[in-house]
C-alpha cells in the first residue's frame, strides 16, 4: 500500500538538478514566428531567464550565425546573465557543437530544460540528441515559437512522443520556488511574477497594495 509523506516528487525540477539551455533568441529568428506574437515571446523569455539567474541555474545561452545572419539574442535573456559568453555556432542542432556539449557535461546534470527558437529545428534537435544520449529532457513550451502553429506544435508531438515533458514558463519559475516560505527566493520570484506573469503578477501587486499580503502567509496569519 502506498504511504503518503511531505517530500516532492523526482519528477519535480529544483535549481541543482537541471542544466538550461536558452537557444537561438534572436532578431532573425523572431521575424519570422507566427506560433507565438513577438511580446509574449520575450516576457516568457525575460521569466524563464530571469528565474534561472535567481536561483543559480547552470545556464547556457547559444546563437546560430549571431554576426553573419540571425543577429543579437535579445536583451531579455542576456541582462540577467552579464559578462556570461555567448556560445555562437553554425549548426541548426546545437547539441551538434562541441562547445555546447562541452558546457553541458561541464555542469555535471543528467537532466536538462530547452527553450527558443525555432520549436521544430533548433529545440528538436538538441532535444532528441539529448534524449538519445541518455539525458532526460523538459521543453518550455510558451519560450519557444515557430514559423507557424502547425510548425510548433507538430515539433512539440514530436518530442513529447520521443519522451520529453513539456512545461511552461511560469510552471518553471513556480516549480523552483515552490514554498513561499523560502524566504531567500520569495521577493526575487514575486517580483519576476510582477514583471512577466500577466494577471497573476497583477494579482501579487493588487494584495501586496491593498492589503499587505503575502502568499508566504497561512490563512491564520493572514487573519491577525
Amino acid at each position: 500500500m502506498s504511504q503518503a509523506s511531505p517530500i516532492p516528487g523526482r519528477g519535480l525540477l529544483t535549481p541543482q538538478d537541471h542544466t538550461l539551455l536558452m537557444i537561438d533568441f534572436q532578431s532573425q529568428m523572431a521575424f519570422a514566428t507566427r506560433s507565438i506574437d513577438a511580446i509574449t515571446l520575450r516576457t516568457n523569455a525575460a521569466l524563464v531567464a530571469g528565474a534561472a539567474a535567481g536561483f543559480g541555474v547552470p545556464t547556457i545561452l547559444t546563437t546560430v550565425a549571431a554576426a553573419a545572419f540571425s543577429g543579437p539574442m535579445f536583451d531579455e535573456v542576456t541582462e540577467p546573465f552579464p559578462g556570461q559568453p555567448l556560445l555562437d555556432r553554425t549548426s541548426m542542432n546545437c547539441w551538434e557543437d562541441e562547445a555546447v556539449t562541452e558546457a553541458v557535461n561541464a555542469a555535471r546534470n543528467d537532466r536538462v530544460v530547452l527553450c527558443g527558437l525555432w520549436t521544430s529545428v533548433c529545440i528538436v534537435g538538441p532535444a532528441l540528441s539529448a534524449l538519445d544520449q541518455g539525458f532526460e529532457v523538459l521543453v518550455i513550451a510558451d519560450a519557444c515559437g515557430d514559423v507557424s502553429d502547425e510548425a510548433h506544435d507538430r515539433a512539440m508531438d514530436r518530442m513529447v512522443q520521443a519522451g520529453v515533458r513539456p512545461m511552461t514558463s511560469v510552471q518553471y519559475l513556480l516549480e523552483l520556488q515552490r514554498d513561499w516560505a523560502r524566504g531567500e527566493t520569495y521577493a526575487m520570484t514575486t517580483d519576476l511574477a510582477r514583471k512577466f506573469a500577466g494577471g497573476y503578477g497583477l494579482g501579487i501587486t493588487y494584495a501586496r497594495q491593498m492589503f499587505d499580503a503575502s502568499e508566504g502567509q497561512t490563512v491564520g496569519e493572514a487573519a491577525e
